[in-house]
């Protein structure tokens, strides 16, 4: 899907054909679409479809005729389970406008559209990269929040789990945290970068430390989280491994205690002569009673020795 806007008056609006301060979006555009709206610019069809890349990571390289940044953004799958991911999206600033790339949809780009530029100039294309990493910062800091809100849900359960489930939901969260903090870090050298390189006025340097302040407390925010969820998986691993030992140790117990009046029986049972108490009528009664009183002391013997 392509989609293609021009700058009024700071204002976004759609437009059908490039123009002065154009910015123009492709989402997973075909090789039909690259070539027909990157005709005439100083680029090639390969450096749009490299932008493209799901393994990209967050960089700036800097061409003759133009600057490309790749960074990395949040986003959420819930195909049966929620999983969060980053993937790259390529922002190419040319003197005519500024094109950007997306493999997925994201909602990043229409709160950009709607209110990306209320209060910045657009004249100045670098601060563009700025602005989709504030809004990104926004996204991770929200995932962020609901990963801590499903830890804490998990560590409720602590105390009762005997499953592996859990701990493999608890795995997929750490390897949310793990793309996490990788992007957040490369969003952040960039941002380093454009503080080093760029002539900013004062509100724009306002802005980019604004944007700086949000990507430390998301990488904060984020360590913060792998390090209780670690905690959270070693101790989740010890008590389903404690669990499954007391369902063991109970189930081996009560197979004792009821293989008990099975022996009694058995010896009984013997075709052996057994005088007056093979011909009392009580026989069964009293080996009855006699299997429950070795039960019981078994029991009160295992509960003491805290093996029941």
């Amino acid at each position: 899907m392509v989609s293609g806007f021009k700058i009024e008056n700071n204002e976004v609006m759609e437009a059908k054909e490039r123009s002065k301060n154009f910015w123009l979006h492709l989402e997973n555009p075909s090789d039909e679409e690259i070539a027909k709206w990157i005709e005439g610019l100083p680029i090639t069809k390969e450096k749009i479809k490299k932008a493209l890349d799901k393994s990209e990571l967050s960089h700036v390289e800097i061409v003759d005729d133009y600057i490309v940044y790749i960074i990395n953004i949040p986003y959420l799958l819930t195909n049966g389970r929620k999983r969060y991911r980053t993937f790259p999206i390529g922002i190419f600033l040319f003197k005519e406008g500024i094109i950007t790339t997306s493999i997925l949809p994201h909602p990043i780009f229409e709160d950009m559209k709607n209110d990306g530029f209320n209060h910045l100039s657009f004249d100045n294309h670098d601060l563009f990269p700025m602005q989709i990493i504030g809004k990104s910062t926004e996204y991770y800091l929200k995932y962020l929040t609901e990963i801590q809100e499903d830890i804490r849900l998990k560590e409720k359960d602590l105390l009762r789990a005997t499953s592996n489930k859990d701990l493999e939901h608890l795995l997929t969260l750490q390897k949310s945290l793990l793309y996490f903090t990788t992007s957040l870090q490369g969003n952040r050298t960039i941002l380093d970068k454009l503080e080093n390189n760029l002539k900013l006025s004062v509100k724009e340097k306002d802005t980019l430390k604004d944007a700086q302040i949000e990507i430390r407390q998301g990488i904060e925010t984020a360590n913060i989280c792998r390090e209780i969820l670690e905690n959270t998986m070693n101790t989740y691993s010890s008590i389903i491994s404690n669990n499954l030992n007391d369902i063991m140790k109970f189930l081996t117990s009560i197979t004792l205690i009821i293989s008990i009046p099975t022996m009694i029986a058995s010896f009984l049972g013997m075709n052996v002569f057994l005088g007056d108490f093979g011909s009392n009528p009580f026989s069964f009664l009293l080996i009855v009673c006699l299997s429950f009183f070795v039960c019981v002391l078994l029991i009160l013997l295992l509960k003491k020795k805290n093996l029941l």
